[in-house]
Formats: structure tokens, sequence, C-alpha cells
């Protein structure tokens, strides 16, 4: 059963499918409007202020991008007109990346806003990141994300072609120039464990009204990486977070689980 709950608590958080301000977005622009905003009549979440990752990495001076599959295309698309036809976003067709709009997180912040020197400098497109491993050009820190036809999401997309996918970046990765001083995080959402025997922690400091949730595959891929090692420390995906704050001395952000590992005790820096 599907509960159509809205994205907003009565509170004031969102939740659910929430669209971003900016395009790409799951929302078209306003008919006669600016083509880079999604229509603000049918409510998208506002632009966040909030810090982020991205922000605590640049006040540092740490190079950073975060990579989609499908972006400069989904871009492109999400600018039309509400009377085009839209067959980049969401789109079943073969040909199409099904770029989910909803899964580009700094997309819903102010600080990376379109026309921005910040968004032109670390939102990328994915096509980008395969260049960036192979030439050996990454940043100091990359997220990427794949186009929804590959993220082994139920319902639009299938296991196989994510596992291929993800197969082949790791194989393009250790072939990189900078795979000897490379850490590789490989983590899922909501994908596994749905049906887990053992109940998330609870209590203060392990999670707020939101999770933990249940558990979910992460794989750690590294020179440095624990051989034949499974670790039980409890982490989630702010552990990432909390991981690259260690690394690099960041500013803390806000929201980070006191309690959650920082994903120090999967790796073997003596190497």
């Amino acid at each position: 059963m599907q509960l159509l709950d809205g994205t907003v608590t009565p509170d004031g958080y969102a939740v659910n499918t929430s669209q971003p301000p900016y395009q790409p977005s799951g929302i078209m622009p306003a008919a006669d409007g600016n083509p880079d905003l999604a229509n603000p009549a049918k409510t998208p979440i506002p632009p966040q202020t909030a810090k982020t990752i991205g922000d605590t990495l640049s006040a540092k001076s740490v190079s950073w991008a975060w990579y989609s599959g499908g972006w400069n295309q989904a871009v492109q698309d999400g600018r039309q007109s509400p009377e085009a036809k839209r067959t980049i976003i969401y789109s079943r067709h073969a040909d199409s990346p099904n770029f989910q709009a909803h899964h580009q997180p700094l997309n819903y912040f102010a600080n990376f806003a379109p026309g921005t020197a910040a968004r032109a400098q670390h939102l990328k497109d994915g096509d980008e990141f395969l260049k960036a491993i192979d030439s050996g050009t990454l940043p100091q820190v990359s997220f990427y994300k794949p186009p929804g036809r590959l993220t082994q999401h139920p319902a639009y997309t299938d296991i196989q072609s994510g596992d291929l996918h993800i197969a082949d970046l790791l194989e393009h990765l250790k072939k990189s120039p900078q795979w000897g001083k490379m850490a590789v995080i490989v983590t899922y959402d909501e994908n596994g464990g749905y049906w887990d025997h053992v109940p998330p922690p609870s209590g203060p400091g392990w999670g707020d009204r939101w999770g933990p949730g249940t558990r979910i595959p992460t794989i750690v891929v590294s020179p440095y990486a624990k051989r034949a090692f499974v670790d039980h420390t409890p982490a989630d995906t702010t552990s990432i977070l909390k991981f690259i704050s260690k690394r690099f001395e960041l500013e803390p952000l806000p929201g980070v689980r006191p309690k959650m590992g920082d994903l120090t005790s999967a790796f073997d820096f003596s190497r």
C-alpha cells in the first residue's frame, strides 16, 4: 500500500520525493517563468541555506566535485517549457538515463543555484568523472551518482546493469594514476535489508526521528582497506561525511549522528 501523505510534515520537515527548486527538477519551469527554476507554484523545496559538506570542503580549499550521470542532458531537458516533451528526467525510454532530479542534494541549496560560480565549478556530468579517473585529475573528494537506469533502484531499473556499471567504474579507478592514494566507498540508500533480522540501534546519539533504518550494503575499495574484513562498527550515510571531515580537518556538520562510526576502522593506514 502506498501512503500519499505529502512532502512536508506538519512541523516543517521535507519528506518523501520532494523536488529541488532549481532545474533539473521533477517540476517544470513556470510558463513564461525563469527556465532555471522549478515552478514555485508547484511547491518545490525552497532554496536551502544550511551548510553542506561542499561548503566545508571549499572553506579549507579542498578540491571536490559532485558528478552525476546524465546531468548535462537533464539540465537542458529541465529548462524546456512546460509544453515541451521531457525525454530525460524520469523517462522510461531506452535511450534515456532516467535522471532522478531528487537524487541531487546540492541542487537544493542556494550556494549552488544556477549562475553561481560554485555550481559551475563543482556540479558536473558523469562523463567528466570517467575522464578525470582515466587522466588522473580527480579532485581530492569526488561524489558520484549514477543515472537512474543504473542505480539498481526497484521499479525502474535492474540489479545486473547497476552491478556491471559499478564493476566497470572500479576497474577504471584501479587503473587510475591516482589509485595508490585512493579510498572508494560504494553505498546505497534504502536497498538491501528489507527483512533485516537485526534491529537498528536506538536511543540518544544513535539517530533522530528518521532513523537509522534497516541496514544497507557498503563496500570499501582501497589499497588501504583491510583485507577479508567485515567491519561491525555501527555506521550510516553520515559516517561518510565524518570520514571526509576527519581526513581534511573540516568543520563538523550538524545532523551527523554522534555515536556512528567514521569508517576509519575499515582501513589500515600503516601500509
